[in-house]
């Protein structure tokens, strides 16, 4: 649709209470914002004074909403309603806004790209094409080509859902008996999964803008535990930026910007993790999403770098719909750490952590969690630890997903 440069407008598309900086930052930048969201968030502080209009769906028990019927809405709402843009502020989001792009000619990731920061699968194969290493994969289509895999690739081996975001409902599997017996389990949803060799290792992630198929700013950290480690044990959720300029720091930067130029983004944040394999010492791709990345590491990469994630990524989608350039902020390199823990006590008093390193803490019912900033990687892991073993003796409570 075409634009006024005085005026743009932005469809934020959120089906979980996320991303209130983009839409902070889009209407500061002048911007009209309008958000469509799940009936039963429409109580949560969203930035109300920075929303021109707000639509709601009916989510059903998966939070799923009827494509069709957000087509129609939409279709209605733009007789007398222009929309510029479509921004998806999470990983469930990104399919809906790449369908809403494709059907009303909106510019942005359509439904061929978004697939390449949705479905791991075709994560992996683009990544495979493009050389990037990742570890052995294989989909779950045909069984002899199933039977092929385990006599080939040695297990362990996990099953993983292609869509669903982060350590979701993936399985670790030891056997090919005990494979056949949990796709038997899974039955005709089977072609929703991936299988992949499963290598133990240290996790990193990296936290970048890209504009005009260029990656401006990215943030390398490591997870102290790893997503998966916690979703399926309960534990403690850490993670800290790794030694500016170390060697690891330049391979991790060198591959997310091979990994951004291979599946096509143009425009927008991105989260991406990498696996550094104990066994071989190599760095392999797990995967990739178009959106800031969760559990509050935003916020870490903020006080790391100076970089607020959300509200760049919001001037870079407005530069874009406008044709004028983007200048990133002036870059702080300060380490920083988070930890994070579900907690026994809806309010835990935290007041004991008093260490001037403290920069934020997260005010969540039934949650601890506080980010550190230093100078000194050291530091950070120190305060990292002690907190995390605290944290565990004083308030941690365990909800693993299975």
């Amino acid at each position: 649709m075409s634009n006024e440069n005085t005026s743009l407008s932005f469809l934020c598309i959120a089906s979980f209470y996320k991303g209130e900086d983009f839409i902070r930052y889009c209407k500061a930048a002048g911007n009209k914002v309008y958000l469509i969201t799940s009936k039963h968030l429409e109580k949560e502080p969203w930035p109300w004074e920075s929303i021109d209009e707000t639509f709601y769906m009916e989510a059903d028990e998966k939070e799923d909403w009827k494509m069709e019927d957000v087509i129609a809405g939409l279709a209605y709402a733009m007789r007398s309603r222009k929309i510029d843009r479509v921004v998806a502020l999470d990983d469930f989001d990104i399919e809906k806004a790449a369908l809403v792009r494709e059907h009303f000619r909106i510019p942005g990731m359509g439904q061929t790209t978004y697939r390449y920061f949705r479905d791991k699968l075709a994560m992996r194969v683009r990544a495979a094409d493009a050389g990037i290493s990742v570890p052995a994969f294989s989909s779950v289509f045909n069984d002899e080509a199933i039977n092929a895999y385990t006599k080939s690739v040695s297990p362990p081996w996990v099953l993983k859902p292609r869509s669903e975001a982060s350590a979701t409902g993936i399985k670790k599997i030891q056997s090919a008996e005990e494979l056949w017996k949990v796709l038997e389990m899974v039955g005709d949803e089977r072609h929703l999964y991936l299988l992949e060799q499963f290598k133990p290792g240290d996790v990193y992630h990296v936290d970048s803008l890209s504009v005009e198929g260029k990656v401006v700013f990215a943030r390398v950290s490591q997870y102290l535990n790893t997503p998966m480690e916690v979703a399926h044990g309960g534990g403690i959720f850490r993670s800290h930026t790794i030694p500016f300029g170390s060697k690891d720091d330049k391979a991790l930067q060198q591959m997310n910007a091979k990994v951004m130029k291979a599946f096509g983004m143009q425009f927008s944040a991105s989260h991406t993790e990498f696996i550094k394999c104990k066994d071989d010492g190599k760095f392999y791709f797990l995967e990739t999403a178009s959106r800031v990345g969760g559990a509050h590491l935003a916020e870490m990469v903020e006080f790391s770098s100076g970089i607020n994630l959300w509200g760049e990524w919001a001037r870079i989608e407005t530069a874009a719909a406008l044709g004028t350039p983007y200048t990133l902020p002036k870059v702080k390199k300060d380490h920083a750490g988070i930890v994070v823990s579900l907690a026994r006590v809806p309010h835990p008093d935290t007041s004991s952590f008093d260490d001037p390193e403290i920069c934020w803490r997260l005010n969540k019912e039934y949650h601890v969690g506080m980010i550190v900033k230093a100078k000194k990687r050291d530091r950070i892991l120190e305060l990292l630890d002690n907190y995390a073993d605290r944290i565990f003796q004083d308030f941690h409570a365990s909800a693993p997903s299975d």
